[in-house]
């Protein structure tokens, strides 16, 4: 392949054109060691070295430092290192990596997430939120009925509990508003009227 440009994107990186289009991004050094040059052509040799000796251990170092600061899905990793322009191939090989020493386990995670948001959350609130993380809604289904069924109703007396409502001489305003933050939560207005008991109220929204 020929290099067709090369584009700096900021102090040390540069982005590597060939064929008019990019294919990996280097370091100033790293171009120089390898001779990179535009209008020369990259040997397939070259190209499978750089790959394996340079980026496939940059990408793995990736993987890992984003992991110390808090636990990722499979998606979220992926989501990175296509940021980090890295080639299809080596985003493979990284994952593959993490998975391999379950580094990354997209089970663990949404169970794990669950646990922790069950009782602020609702249902729906949560299974959206892991669905957005990129886990599966069929692995997310398994996992919550798989864990310890939470009264929902027991969750949003504990919201209200929190926003300190006195719902015996709440204004309707103050209900109002209550309703909508609970929404927001997730819950559907029939499940909070169950709670809340002023179901008039609610019908006349």
């Amino acid at each position: 392949m020929v290099v067709t440009d090369i584009e700096k994107i900021d102090k040390k990186r540069y982005r590597i054109y060939a064929e008019g289009q990019p294919v990996f991004v280097l370091y100033k050094g790293e171009i120089l060691r390898y001779g990179i040059r535009i209008q020369e052509e990259i040997t397939l040799e070259t190209y499978e070295e750089i790959k394996k000796t340079v980026l496939q251990k940059r990408a793995k170092l990736r993987c890992m430092n984003l992991l110390k600061s808090m636990d990722r899905t499979e998606y979220q990793l992926r989501t990175r290192l296509r940021q980090g322009e890295y080639p299809k191939e080596v985003i493979e090989e990284a994952i593959a990596y993490v998975k391999n020493y379950r580094y990354i386990d997209d089970e663990r995670y949404a169970r794990q997430y669950i646990e922790y948001k069950k009782d602020r959350k609702s249902r729906r609130q949560i299974t959206q939120e892991l669905l957005l993380k990129g886990i599966e809604k069929g692995l997310i289904q398994q996992v919550m009925e798989e864990l310890e069924p939470v009264c929902e109703e027991q969750v949003i007396r504990r919201l209200i509990e929190k926003k300190k409502v006195d719902l015996n001489n709440a204004s309707t305003a103050e209900l109002h508003k209550l309703y909508l933050f609970l929404q927001r939560k997730g819950f559907s207005v029939s499940e909070i009227s169950k709670v809340i008991r002023n179901v008039n109220y609610f019908d006349s929204i």
